[in-house]
């Protein structure tokens, strides 16, 4: 060993030092929370009390395995480490949750629901959850594939050419802003069924901003990248696919994050009105019959997947555009 790797290992000692005893310290947010349920009467009866309670113990004795092997695990150890604040705010959130539902309640149910409500909820209706969950991403993935294709060849057109621009810009500018939601009584007239509607709202709503965005991408293109091309023997198409898209790609991006994010809002709102199933229909349906854990279980499942599907976009981003890869971070 050099004395190079020695210095170094003489420095990561304390790195990996703190990182063992954050995730330790994490486990005890946990502790505290099995403590809390456990130990602690509850006002009313609650179901599967035991059940969470081993969940939760679960997660502790894995954070301290975790925290003991923190320097024989690598990367898994790091992960954990780096997020135990995290851990252990969540844990401490877990116990403050059931002290104000259950054991106390100044949250009152049935509008605040306990947790070992919720985790009845994702027992005995995750076959009704996850079908609609399963729609709803079906429904979205549609709606924003023709909308985000629409909105890219819009861009192009409106970047590249100036006759087309001419004729797009009037509409792109009093149309695009219009809210997707204004358009629903027309497009449930229009189109056939409340599924295809709603897969126009979702595209409607995706195609303005990466049209925009696209188009801004084309227009600030370096004039001399074109020339050098030209020069080159470059014909139109090359100049459109070999140089005006690659550099316009991060507005694109850009406007592909926004799009998927205003058409979450659409997808929720087609889904109340007029589809018959989907997480915003099982949202309406538990809100109708009062069934509130039911439907803090749709918000927490709505949450993963707008979440899942952002971090998906932002890993195919980075491996598109390589050159920005850790600038921004999801």
């Amino acid at each position: 060993m050099t004395t190079i790797d020695i210095e170094a290992e003489i420095r990561a000692e304390p790195s990996q030092g703190a990182a063992h005893r954050a995730t330790l310290l994490a486990s005890l947010g946990w502790v505290a929370a099995v403590g809390v349920l456990v130990f602690w009467p509850d006002l009313t009866f609650q179901p599967l009390v035991r059940e969470l309670a081993l969940c939760w113990s679960v997660v502790a004795a894995a954070l301290v395995l975790l925290g003991l092997g923190s320097r024989r695990l690598g990367r898994v150890g790091r992960w954990t480490a780096a997020r135990a604040p995290w851990l252990l705010a969540l844990g401490i959130g877990a116990a403050i949750w059931t002290g104000l539902t259950a054991k106390t309640g100044l949250l009152p149910q049935p509008f605040f629901p306990t947790p070992q409500a919720m985790l009845e909820v994702f027992l005995y209706d995750w076959p009704k959850i996850l079908y609609s969950a399963s729609f709803s991403v079906w429904l979205l993935a549609r709606g924003f594939f023709f909308g985000a294709v629409a909105g890219f060849l819009i861009g192009i057109g409106m970047g590249w050419s100036r006759a087309f621009s001419y004729w797009a810009t009037p509409l792109l500018r009093y149309v695009g802003p219009l809210p997707a939601t204004a358009w629903l009584p027309l497009a449930f007239f229009i189109f056939p069924t409340s599924g295809s509607a709603s897969v126009f709202l979702i595209a409607f709503s995706t195609a303005f901003p990466v049209a925009v965005l696209t188009w801004s991408g084309i227009a600030s293109v370096n004039r001399d990248y074109y020339e050098i091309a030209r020069t080159l023997g470059a014909s139109p198409l090359f100049l459109i696919t070999r140089v005006a898209i690659p550099a316009a790609l991060p507005h694109v991006f850009v406007g592909l994050f926004m799009g998927l994010s205003t058409s979450f809002a659409v997808l929720v709102v087609a889904e109340m009105l007029g589809v018959e199933a989907g997480l915003g229909w099982y949202l309406q349906w538990a809100q109708g019959w009062a069934a509130y854990a039911n439907m803090y279980a749709a918000l927490f499942v709505m949450a993963a997947m707008c979440s899942g599907l952002i971090t998906l976009l932002f890993r195919i981003r980075d491996r598109v555009l390589v050159w920005q890869k850790g600038v921004v971070r999801w």
